[in-house]
């Protein structure tokens, strides 16, 4: 144990805390999405307006996540972590309090924002906290878990809650997870602010979150007004000049946001592409899994978020399996490849699903397999991701992997649901009119839908083998500690 690791008594205790907030905030990108019918009901707004109660969470979430990693790494990531809980808290009970629709998007955009502060720094804690590099990798195969479930586990949480109790308890129900936390990380945690105190770089951090919030938001127009819209095109045009300033910045920036070594290294580089792959392919199982296990085989909220419990179970295993066995003996390029071929294989199982197929007998195999898959790969990516990092800079990386997982999601959700409405069309056009079309329509739209996303895991797997290095990196071996800070 280094002597400079504060942490290293209560290391096990400090992973549970950790693990909640990484749990509350990735749950929360999906929990409301079954409430939003009854939301909508309550407080009155209109469907072209309810997109924003999710766009507005992702909006913040996604455009402040690097400087929100930087402020842990200069200000100590204690403070931030425990201003993040307590702040994404208070967010909650002002969205759950809302009569307004004005106030419900305010609270989502603020629980984005406080998101944005607490993600990197729970990921950063993580990395300086666990130094032994096998209990390391246990460490992150439990959190990776959280990572890849997270999102089923807000569906049925959603579900739960919405069914039995109403909509407000989906927001309610973070004051149960940040409470507890903010006061287990207040005993538990040591602040260990940066020593140097350099300058935050303020333009690095205007074009990056400028940039990403016009990607963001781009990706979002797209999905509703289609990818050739006006808007859609300025914003997605805006995104890339923004982002090749800031990339630009960096180089000659004294003390840049993002330090361009850490995204370039073929480790940390190829895990983040790992992640943002990875992140456009999985909604296609969050997002249209669900529509067909609801709007085809018939069942509820909560039946559809139980549906998805065996996958949350195997990821576990296999990011738990994969970290603190596999990946210290053999490396992460195999197990990123060999997961982003058994999604691939899932969703290709999956575009076999008709209007008769029967959860039990087609979905759960799927599922399964994809569970696997998301194991063998969100864990390992987490880990490389942040490898070989010096301490002051494990914030930033920590925010680099959220961002690529954010981006990746907003891609996917944007691209597919573009795909899925075209081939829906272009079948229903194609048809005679029968009293079954508009049902076969959907479902050749979702056969359509997982063969593309099963094609982007196919493309990861490509990178995957390709981009991460051979064997066990340098710094991630057994039995070598990692003396971090």
């Amino acid at each position: 144990m280094p002597a400079s690791n504060p942490h290293h008594k209560h290391r096990w205790t400090i992973l549970g805390v950790l693990g909640i907030a990484q749990l509350m905030v990735i749950l929360d990108a999906t929990i409301v999405n079954i409430a939003l019918p009854s939301a909508q009901a309550d407080v009155g707004f209109d469907d072209n307006d309810r997109q924003w109660i999710i766009t507005a969470y992702a909006l913040a979430f996604g455009s402040l996540l690097l400087i929100g990693g930087r402020i842990g790494d200069l200000f100590g990531r204690k403070a931030v972590f425990v201003i993040g809980l307590l702040g994404f808290a208070v967010a909650s009970a002002l969205g759950g309090g809302a009569q307004s629709f004005g106030v419900l998007v305010a609270a989502r955009a603020l629980q984005g924002a406080f998101g944005a502060l607490l993600a990197p720094a729970a990921l950063s804690l993580l990395t300086t906290t666990f130094t032994d590099p096998e209990e390391r990798g246990r460490a992150f195969g439990v959190f990776g878990a959280i990572a890849g479930s997270g999102a089923a586990i807000g569906l049925l949480l959603g579900g739960v809650l919405t069914e039995w109790l109403n909509w407000r308890w989906c927001l309610y129900v973070n004051l149960a997870f940040a409470i507890p936390a903010a006061s287990a990380a207040m005993v538990l945690l040591h602040q260990v602010p940066h020593p140097d105190k350099p300058k935050i770089d303020v333009a690095g951090t205007v074009t990056a979150t400028l940039g990403l919030l016009a990607l963001v938001y781009g990706l979002s127009r797209a999905e509703r007004d289609g990818w050739g819209a006006t808007d859609t095109l300025l914003l997605l045009g805006a995104s890339v000049v923004l982002l090749a300033v800031f990339v630009t910045l960096q180089r000659r920036s004294e003390h840049p946001l993002l330090p361009l070594h850490i995204v370039l290294d073929r480790l940390r580089g190829g895990a983040y592409l790992a992640i943002l792959i990875s992140g456009v392919g999985m909604f296609a199982v969050f997002l249209f899994l669900t529509y067909y296990m609801q709007r085809t085989l018939g069942m509820t909220p909560i039946e559809t978020g139980a549906g998805f419990v065996p996958q949350t179970f195997m990821t576990m295993i296999f990011a738990t399996v994969a970290n603190a066995k596999l990946v210290p003996k053999y490396g992460p390029r195999p197990f990123l490849t060999a997961g982003m071929l058994l999604c691939a294989t899932a969703l290709a199982l999956m575009s076999q699903l008709d209007i008769d197929s029967t959860y039990a007998g087609h979905v759960l195999p799927a599922a399964l397999i994809m569970g696997a898959g998301m194991g063998f790969i969100f864990a390992p990516a987490m880990i490389s991701g942040t490898a070989r990092v010096d301490g002051n800079e494990a914030g930033v990386a920590s925010a680099t992997i959220n961002t690529a997982q954010q981006i990746g999601g907003s891609i996917g959700t944007a691209a597919l649901s573009t795909i899925f409405a075209e081939a829906v069309e272009a079948y229903a056009n194609s048809h005679a009119p029968t009293q079954q079309l508009a049902a076969e329509a959907t479902m050749h739209g979702y056969t359509v839908v997982f063969w593309v996303a099963a094609g982007v895991f196919v493309l990861g797997a490509i990178v995957s083998f390709l981009v991460m290095p051979k064997g066990v990196p340098a710094g991630m071996e057994a039995g070598e500690p990692m003396a971090m800070v």
